[in-house]
């Protein structure tokens, strides 16, 4: 039934275009012959007037205009529907061309587009629909690779933490020592998952679109003060002297919990790849047009492959630490891009390296 009405559909289609084409050739051929026609007889009227022209010399030129317009009326509808004709099977065909195509695409996947012959709508409309058919096969590719990294991510720390409950519970006589240090350890695992998946569903809700940032306007010093309280042990830890240069008048556009969670993990990263003792420096550069956060380390830098992979999710570089979930960066790309902006990143090796974030106003 169903191929049975697609039919009807595509013969009513074919019928429509042909039909319509040929009224429209048809109905300027017409007009073209009637004003060719008064025309004629115009001149006919004319002649006839200076010439003296009796009846009986005006009735067979008369009957042969007449002919002559039957002839040219008979010739339009022969004409428009030849022309109607082929101009819908040329669009039909392109429109055959196109369904085949999207039938292999549903039985042999997305690795196939649409052949584009001809520039004119038929071929614009493929080409919107080509790179529909690119964006949905990246989509479903990162979906693929995110899926295999979360994966891949969450089998290591849980295989160690079903090692140490195995061996807890074969060893009922095993020394409290030795208890403790697994019970830590499966601990730190456990957060570190919990940290993992709280990341991974941010990072979802940003694929999903399903973050709503708000606009607010935040004082960009405040805002970088949070920031070093939030990490303050770690700065203790390490002794990072941090130098920041900002002026107490600057604001910038955008939604201050993400922006302090993002800025959270890009600082954290610096001090984390920091020596110890050294210094960090964060400074503002403010225009009309945009406003420039730096925020630079005089770390051990990053190498030159990794620098591009760097705001890839998962993806460590060859100073990550063991720790490293590697998203934080991902994440914080994510969230500023979010909120009119967007970073970049500098570093050389042994020399540091220096985050460059960009709000546009």
């Amino acid at each position: 039934n169903r191929i049975s009405f697609n039919m009807k559909k595509n013969h009513s289609f074919r019928f429509q275009l042909t039909f319509s084409t040929s009224l429209i050739i048809m109905i300027f051929i017409s007009l073209f012959s009637l004003i060719l026609l008064i025309y004629m007889s115009y001149y006919l009227l004319i002649i006839s007037k200076i010439y003296a022209m009796d009846e009986a010399v005006m009735t067979p030129i008369a009957s042969i205009i007449i002919i002559l317009l039957i002839i040219l009326t008979i010739v339009a509808l022969i004409t428009s529907i030849i022309c109607g004709i082929t101009i819908s099977d040329r669009y039909l065909k392109t429109v055959k061309k196109f369904t085949n195509s999207i039938q292999q695409i549903k039985k042999e996947g997305l690795k196939h587009r649409l052949q584009i012959d001809n520039n004119d709508e038929l071929g614009q409309l493929g080409k919107e629909f080509n790179d529909v058919l690119d964006q949905l096969e990246n989509s479903l590719n990162q979906q693929s690779q995110f899926v295999s990294d979360a994966s891949h991510e969450l089998k290591t720390p849980i295989t160690s933490i079903r090692i140490m409950l195995d061996n807890i519970e074969e060893n009922p006589n095993m020394d409290d020592s030795t208890r403790e240090e697994f019970i830590e350890e499966i601990s730190k695992q456990v957060n570190w998952i919990s940290s993992l998946v709280i990341s991974l569903l941010k990072l979802a809700k940003f694929d999903a679109g399903a973050i709503v940032m708000r606009d607010e306007k935040i004082n960009l010093n405040k805002l970088i003060d949070n920031v070093l309280d939030n990490i303050a042990i770690l700065i203790d830890v390490k002794n990072i002297n941090v130098k920041k240069k900002i002026d107490s008048d600057i604001y910038i556009n955008a939604d201050y919990n993400w922006q302090l969670e993002a800025l959270t993990n890009i600082i954290k990263n610096a001090i984390e790849h920091s020596k110890q003792g050294s210094t960090i420096y964060i400074n503002v550069e403010n225009n009309l047009v945009f406003t420039r956060l730096r925020i630079k380390d005089d770390g051990e830098g990053i190498n030159k492959k990794d620098i591009k992979h760097i705001f890839e999710r998962f993806y460590k570089g060859k100073n990550s630490s063991s720790d490293s979930v590697g998203i934080g960066l991902a994440l914080s790309k994510s969230i500023i891009e979010s909120n009119n902006g967007y970073i970049q990143v500098d570093s050389k090796l042994n020399k540091g390296t220096t985050f460059i974030i960009k709000y546009l106003k």
